[in-house]
């Protein structure tokens, strides 16, 4: 009996340790990581600031059915036109709205792809092989055609 007791307990700790570490995959990205990637390298070009406001309207994320009140943070960083590239880390209150997001930002990456294919062809490769991640209650989305650097950045 005490065998089987002890056999259970292990196996508790170990769905434990394994919960825990499934935790850890969904925590949040932050504003460190999205300036790791800004100094990553993975860019092209000098990218601008933008303010969640524009970023708001820009991404249609009320279209989506979010309230703004929603978007609580994030750094938003885009090309000033020469290139698709660009940084978005969306936080929100709640990991729901941050689903919601996600898709609103798939749609938008669609949209730029019909918008660039005659306009700017060569930039569709990184449209369409963007970094679009939910953790948590933060989206982040990398255009920048070096998918691969910022998987490694982001560990």
């Amino acid at each position: 009996m005490k065998k089987i007791l002890g056999v259970v307990m292990a196996l508790a700790c170990l769905i434990s340790l394994i919960s825990c570490g499934s935790k850890d995959s969904s925590a949040a990205y932050t504003k460190e990581q999205a300036q790791q990637i800004m100094d990553g390298g993975v860019f092209s070009e000098q990218l601008e600031d933008l303010d969640l406001d524009t970023a708001w309207s820009l991404y249609q994320l009320a279209g989506a059915g979010l309230s703004r009140d929603q978007l609580t943070d994030g750094v938003v960083h885009r090309s000033s036109g020469g290139t698709c590239e660009e940084l978005a880390l969306l936080i929100f209150q709640d990991a729901d709205a941050a689903k919601t997001a996600k898709t609103a930002l798939e749609t938008y990456l669609q949209d730029q792809i019909e918008e660039n294919k005659n306009y700017r062809p060569a930039e569709i490769p990184k449209l369409e092989d963007p970094f679009l991640e939910q953790a948590g209650d933060s989206v982040l989305l990398v255009v920048s055609g070096n998918t691969d650097t910022v998987k490694s950045i982001l560990g």
